[in-house]
């Protein structure tokens, strides 16, 4: 699942959870499912972060005299 489509998704869960449109049955099963896309996308992230800094550090690193 791509970073943009889990924070899609957790943006709507969120958003109907802010309005009242979830029922109390549904309730536990959509604050897991938030639970899971947050936890995908600090995941992307991580890795993005990790993936820039590399690039960084090898740019760097290939300036040097």
């Amino acid at each position: 699942m791509k970073f943009s489509e889990a924070f899609e998704e957790l943006q709507t869960l969120v958003k109907l959870m802010e309005q009242g449109e979830i029922s109390i049955d549904d309730l536990a099963e959509k604050v897991k499912r938030a639970n899971e896309l947050v936890e995908i996308c600090k995941s992307k992230l991580r890795n993005a972060e990790k993936e820039i800094n590399d690039v960084l550090q090898n740019s760097d690193e290939n300036q040097k005299p």
